[in-house]
Parts: structure tokens; sequence; C-alpha cells
């Protein structure tokens, strides 16, 4: 990977893990936000002083909170950017809005690639993230050392758009566990079981997925521990899985209800809490 520099743009709770990485993987790291940073850029990280100059990047890394500020960054970036780059969107897009970047962006002979994560922040910290990726063939080999930098597995599931709709299937099933697991601990809670005990069940038993554990904390300590990924951004997820599958005919009961509990989490003001706070919708009914 010797001399192929990465900017990410989007400095938020995956993307400085994801620029940690790549920095300590030694690869040439800046870094953009939209907003003043707050912190300290992780070592070995400099900072982009514009959109033009992160578009100077051998591949740029777009890590932003929704697929219409992601297509507002990238009408910025775009006129800066030479052939022969890449653009790697590792948001939450509407795969119709992947499949027309990727095409406009091909037009200047730039590459792209929808790949989305799956994992945590201390997964991607751990550069153990899953990538579910989208996009032509060569450009996927070309962004290959990148790919592997950042996380521990890559799903290679068709052209643009396939990445994005896979996250849209992924974080549906995600909000629906999410859901379950919240009433279920609820439940055993009411039953006179401790939180933690019954967590315990949950980890050590047939629910022991990696969400289960990897969620502990916010279940059992919710005050203590910070946030994750926020019942705002979650809801926007849907609201996107819920469009695509209108437009395929699928009929999705379990992630409109799930959905339901999160809009109610929105109206007690926990839009940016971590979206296990939703036990705490089902404790205060």
């Amino acid at each position: 990977m010797a001399g192929r520099s990465v900017c990410v743009v989007g400095f938020g709770l995956m993307g400085r893990p994801v620029a940690a990485t790549l920095a300590g993987a030694g690869v040439p790291v800046r870094a953009w936000n939209r907003s003043p940073l707050a912190q300290e850029l992780p070592s070995g990280v400099s900072l982009a002083d514009s959109l033009a100059e992160a578009a100077t990047a051998d591949v740029v890394l777009l890590l932003l909170s929704d697929s219409v500020v992601t297509g507002a960054v990238l009408e910025q970036l775009e006129p800066h950017m030479r052939s022969g780059s890449l653009v790697l969107d590792m948001g939450s897009s509407d795969p119709a809005d992947s499949r027309e970047r990727a095409a406009r962006l091909a037009a200047r002979g730039v590459g792209w690639i929808d790949a989305p994560v799956s994992g945590s922040t201390a997964l991607a910290e751990k550069g153990e993230l899953a990538l579910m990726v989208g996009g032509e063939p060569s450009a996927i080999a070309r962004a290959k050392p990148v790919l592997e930098a950042i996380s521990a597995k890559q799903f290679h599931l068709g052209g643009a758009g396939a990445g994005a709709a896979m996250k849209l299937a992924v974080n549906s099933a995600i909000a629906v566990f999410n859901e379950a697991i919240a009433e279920g601990l609820v439940l055993a809670e009411r039953a006179g079981i401790d939180r933690e005990a019954a967590y315990d069940v949950f980890a050590g038993g047939a629910l022991a997925a990696p969400y289960v554990l990897y969620k502990r904390n916010a279940f059992v300590q919710p005050e203590e521990t910070p946030v994750a990924f926020t019942v705002g951004l979650m809801r926007k997820d849907l609201e996107l899985a819920r469009r695509l599958a209108d437009d395929l005919g699928v009929d999705m009961k379990a992630t409109r209800a799930a959905d339901d509990v999160l809009a109610r989490a929105c109206d007690l003001g926990l839009g940016d809490a971590d979206f296990a706070s939703v036990a705490r919708v089902i404790r205060d009914r």
C-alpha cells in the first residue's frame, strides 16, 4: 500500500478509528470534516484544508451521515478528482444513488465502490470490520489494500449499489434484533431477574451473536456507555430500507414495528442516544 494516499471525509464515530487504523498501517492519511474537529487528530493523520485538497488523494473514503449529505459532498469533490482515483462510500446510502454516482464518476475515469460497514467502533479500532462491497471488480481489486487494512472480511456482492442494499438489509435485521433484545431484557427484569444476570444468559446461550456480545454495556449500563449508533441514524437507515422494500414489493412488518419504538424514543428526546435505548422506552411505558 506504500504511496497510496487516502483521505477520510467525515470524521465521526467511524471515520476517526478508520483513519487511525489506516495510519497505523503506514498509509498516508488526511481527514476532512464538515464541522471543526473537537478532538485532536490521531497520530499519523493530517488535516485537509478543503475538499479540493481531499480530492487529490488516491482513495477518498466517504463516511457521512446519509445519502443526501454524501451526494452534496461528492458534488464538491468531483471537479477536483483525477482519472484513476477511487471513491469508497462507507456510509448508508440509497442503492439507486450509488448506481447513479458510479456511472457519473466512471465518465471522469474515477472508480466507485459502495462499501458500508458492519461492526462496532471497537471493531473499527482493531481493523476488524466487515464490509459489504458493491462495484466493478477492477475497482475493487485496486482498492483491496485499503479494504483489507480496515476490515477482517469483505463480501463482494455485485455491482454498484449492491453493498448499499445489503447494508439496509443488515440494519433492518439489526433493528428488529435490537428491539427483541430490549423486550426480552425488560421482561426478565419485570420477572425479578437481575439485568446483568439476564444478559449473561443472552450472551451465553442461543442468542450469543456478535451483536449481543458487543452491545452488552449499552444494554446493561446505558448511562456509562458511549454512544455507538444513534436512534436517529437507525431511523434514517430504516427509512431507506422501507423505500427499497416498497420498490421491490417486500412486506417488512417486523421492521416497521421496530421503527415505531424508535420513533417513540425520538419523541422522548432520545434521538442522539444509542439505539439500545429502546429498552428505556419499553421500561417507561
